[in-house]
């Protein structure tokens, strides 16, 4: 490089003005004072860094840039982290069958789907090997879709939680609020790090505030969380505050205590599983919306439901191209009995409405007497509530009510509209279920359908009977349409029902045994004409009486029809109910 100044610069201001560029410029300097045609200095390259060859050490010719030591020995740093905590426990792994960490993520996301990676260096200088401290947050490409991400290291203290690793999954949460972007939680976590809890179990931002952050995105963008190993008390709290859990079989299990500290408060001897495993969560409680057999069927089955959910709250859906149902429609009306107390499998009527192989069933073990889950009709998603005859009549019990208004509520926050497909003799009675909190479980399932905003269509296919009606979003609820198909009936109470309730005493004041029986038959033909469909038609009470083999082609036009239909609820800060 020439760099000619001023006739009156002194030889030590050349040398400071070639010294200056030099640091600047990968080149030798020469500087000219004036009209001189030599040079008064010449500042030749140096290269003090030992790390790479400066053009004097090869004789002024240009070398080969590449990696250095510097950042050669940053990948030996990256590759040490990488490899997660001591082998004995990557060794424990194995026997448990499950996979380490970075392979679990390769598993979901190929080779190329890790967009990048947060806090890798966390804890690297601990006293202890702490790597990335057991947590691995970042952003991936999972099926198409951006996703945050995190991801216990199980080999790192059993997944443990501690500071760096709570600043982590803060910072990934709080991401996930900006760019309205879903969230996937891979938990492999024994809970907090108790001999480390100083600075992050009660602070402002510590681990509490997992639970805060998990309430201001719900609803705002899905969070689905896939349990591989015990989690426990803190810990827990993220599958249950997820909108979608899946629990593997044979490794997972979530309790707010663990058996040893049960054992110490109770006196109760139990183990993992039969405290907290897939079986307890899955049948009992509610917590876990699937179970699968092992790690791979557990990102099929995630693979499957985000097809169905859009990012965010703001966004719709994801479309398909259509299918056609797997079954003929033409087969929905010898499937439905002519007997209203004939149990049948629900399942084989949502098949023929639903586009070929769509239909994804959540909590299939849990309130049996509903079935929920997602489909598509001509592409479209739509969410399926529909009561199951074939499981205790269809009536509505407390864990059913619970399953459909979690569902619906879900549905709606995300911008799926509902299929409501009703056979039910309505709300179970008893003081077992009063014990269980019908009214209050009730309660909610019929709240959730009414401040469902979507739009809706309720199909009578059936028996819609009592406060049965209401809680599937019957005409008072705000459908766009009420369906029925012919064997449909709508009333107070069934048949059987009515006449013990209205003439009980009459007939037991009938003397001969054939008479009274013929009598109650013809009360209970009389009772089934005035609750029949066709009346209800004739008093606009529903909007269509449909051919059953139309079903899935009447669906189709009216969500179709009905797809930017607008609702606005009650100026309010929000509900009581839920």
């Amino acid at each position: 490089m020439k760099v000619r100044i001023g006739s009156d610069a002194s030889d030590e201001e050349a040398a400071a003005v070639a010294a200056a560029l030099a640091e600047h410029v990968a080149d030798e300097v020469r500087v000219f004072v004036g009209d001189a045609e030599e040079p008064a200095v010449v500042h030749e390259e140096t290269d003090t860094d030992e790390t790479g060859p400066s053009a004097a050490d090869t004789g002024g010719e240009e070398t080969e840039l590449g990696p250095t030591e510097r950042e050669e020995r940053l990948w030996e740093e990256i590759a040490e982290i990488e490899s997660g905590g001591p082998e004995k426990y990557k060794e424990r792994l194995e026997e448990q069958g499950k996979l380490f960490v970075r392979d679990r993520m390769d598993l979901w996301f190929g080779e190329d789907g890790l967009v990048f990676e947060d806090g890798k260096f966390a804890e690297f200088d601990a006293d202890e090997q702490l790597p990335a401290d057991g947590l691995i947050t970042g952003a991936a490409d999972f099926e198409g879709r951006d996703v945050h991400f995190m991801a216990n290291d199980f080999t790192v203290k059993a997944g443990s939680m501690a500071e760096k690793g709570v600043e982590k999954f803060l910072r990934m949460q709080q991401r996930a609020l900006e760019t309205g972007k879903p969230v996937l939680y891979l938990m492999d976590s024994s809970g907090g790090r108790i001999d480390q809890q100083s600075g992050f179990f009660a602070n402002r931002e510590g681990i509490g505030k997992y639970y805060y952050n998990h309430s201001m995105l719900s609803g705002r963008v899905p969070q689905i969380c896939v349990l591989y190993g015990p989690c426990i008390a803190g810990a827990a709290y993220t599958p249950v505050f997820a909108d979608f859990t899946v629990m593997v079989e044979g490794m997972s299990a979530m309790a707010i205590a663990s058996p040893r500290m049960v054992k110490m408060v109770t006196g109760e001897e139990i183990d993992m599983q039969d405290l907290g495993g897939p079986q307890v969560h899955a049948r009992e409680s509610g917590s876990a919306d699937l179970v699968a057999a092992d790690e791979e069927e557990a990102r099929e089955l995630v693979a499957q439901l985000v097809g169905y959910l859009p990012n965010n709250s703001d966004e719709d859906p994801p479309k398909r191209e259509g299918k056609p149902p797997a079954k003929s429609p033409e087969e929905i009306d010898g499937i439905v009995p002519q007997k209203p107390n004939k149990g049948y499998d629900m399942h084989e009527i949502i098949e023929r409405v639903v586009d070929a192989d769509s239909f994804f069933e959540l909590k299939p073990e849990y309130g049996k007497e509903i079935i929920t889950g997602y489909g598509r009709i001509d592409g479209r998603p739509v969410g399926i509530i529909a009561n199951q005859p074939a499981h205790r009549a269809g009536a509505i019990f407390p864990d059913a009510a619970e399953k459909a208004a979690e569902f619906v509520w879900k549905s709606d926050a995300y911008n799926i509209p509902l299929l409501y497909l009703a056979d039910t003799p309505g709300f179970m009675a008893g003081s077992q279920v009063e014990k269980d909190a019908i009214l209050e479980k009730g309660k909610k399932m019929i709240y959730a359908t009414s401040s469902a905003t979507v739009p809706k269509q309720c199909v009578v296919v059936r028996k819609a009977y009592g406060a049965g009606i209401y809680a599937m979003s019957g005409p008072a609820y705000d459908p766009e349409s009420t369906l029925a198909l012919p064997s449909g009936e709508i009333a107070i109470m069934g048949p059987e029902a009515a006449i013990e309730a209205v003439y009980a005493n009459k007939l037991a004041d009938i003397e001969d045994e054939e008479e009274r029986r013929k009598k109650e038959q013809e009360l209970r033909e009389e009772y089934r004409e005035d609750i029949d469909v066709h009346r209800m038609a004739s008093d606009v009470v529903i909007d269509e009486i449909v051919p059953p083999s139309t079903l899935r082609e009447e669906l189709e036009n009216r969500f179709a029809f009905y797809e930017t239909v607008e609702k606005d609820l009650p100026d309010k800060k929000h509900g009581t109910i839920l």
